[in-house]
């Protein structure tokens, strides 16, 4: 089951609010549903809870007896559920319960449909049931809400700027002659979902988050140590092949005695940090003074004409 179908059945097994907070959620499914005018009142989706609920809330809110039929989809493998009003008096009387005649030249939104104080929240639950989708939070942070009219739309940007309690920035695009309402970014989102009731969905995704970020910052480190372990090993073997050439050359002995002692700790321990090489000396020097040697023991043997040494 994807993320987005998840989402939608926790906000389906929300308990019934009061009249009013029903009415809202209510309105929300149907205005943004697929048709909602006298001809033809109706909802299509394919979650199955979420076209159950809109059923009861159709019938506790407005006494309107609505009917589901769902076909299989073959392209996707999954059912296709279309909630109708059936009959033109009750489709009337349904509109007429939120206050539209269906003679608008624009669909709207009704705000006497939000209550006072206006039930934000049920309103856009009611929403994203009906034309809302969310990205699975492993792939993307992405929400968005496909709507039929470009004014209703932008009704709907108005309302999710004005929600206090949100901190949501919608965007919106034209795809395909359909409106889409998006809002991005992991913490806007996880926002919604709380504000809307899907707080398991809300939670799941800022896991997700912290657990992908928590990778990225093991792959860093571990990018990060693997490329100094690397260069480690090359200035080492480095080192070492100085070492050699010089004791095949002229022999160790011809180093000064503070070279010699290093030369051959470090010939006898190629996986020795400068720290640790510093500590072996008979009198230890911090790892600056281990390195400042060491890059005198590379120029001994460039001196000498060893290739390879520079630096």
């Amino acid at each position: 089951m994807s993320f987005s179908a998840e989402t939608k059945n926790e906000l389906c097994r929300l308990e019934g609010e009061d009249a009013s907070r029903d009415k809202a959620e209510c309105y929300g499914i149907f205005l943004f549903a697929k048709s909602f005018m006298p001809e033809n009142i109706c909802m299509t989706t394919e979650n199955g809870l979420a076209a159950h609920r809109a059923a009861e809330l159709a019938a506790r809110t407005a006494g309107v007896v609505t009917e589901i039929t769902s076909v299989l989809t073959r392209r996707r493998s999954a059912n296709t559920y279309t909630l109708s009003v059936q009959g033109e008096d009750q489709r009337r009387r349904f509109l007429a319960f939120f206050g539209h005649t269906g003679r608008e030249l624009n669909l709207r939104i009704n705000r006497e449909n939000l209550g006072d104080p206006p039930s934000l929240a049920p309103f856009l639950r009611g929403v994203f049931l009906s034309c809302g989708t969310v990205t699975d939070p492993q792939k993307d942070y992405h929400l968005e809400m496909i709507v039929p009219y470009m004014k209703l739309a932008r009704d709907l940007i108005t309302l999710l700027e004005e929600a206090g309690e949100l901190s949501v920035q919608p965007s919106l695009v034209n795809r395909k002659g359909s409106f889409v309402v998006y809002v991005k970014g992991s913490e806007q989102i996880a926002d919604f979902l709380t504000y809307i009731g899907a707080k398991n969905s809300s939670m799941e995704l800022m896991q997700v988050k912290m657990l992908k970020q928590m990778r990225n910052d093991i792959n860093r480190k571990t990018n990060f140590e693997t490329a100094n372990l690397g260069k480690t090993a090359d200035a080492a073997a480095r080192q070492i092949a100085a070492i050699e050439a010089i004791d095949k050359k002229v022999g160790l002995h011809s180093l000064p005695e503070d070279l010699r002692e290093l030369a051959s700790l470090r010939r006898e321990n190629p996986e020795m940090s400068l720290r640790e090489l510093g500590a072996g000396l008979s009198e230890p020097i911090s790892r600056s003074g281990v390195n400042h040697r060491l890059q005198r023991i590379l120029e001994f043997a460039q001196a000498l004409g060893v290739p390879g040494q520079e630096g």
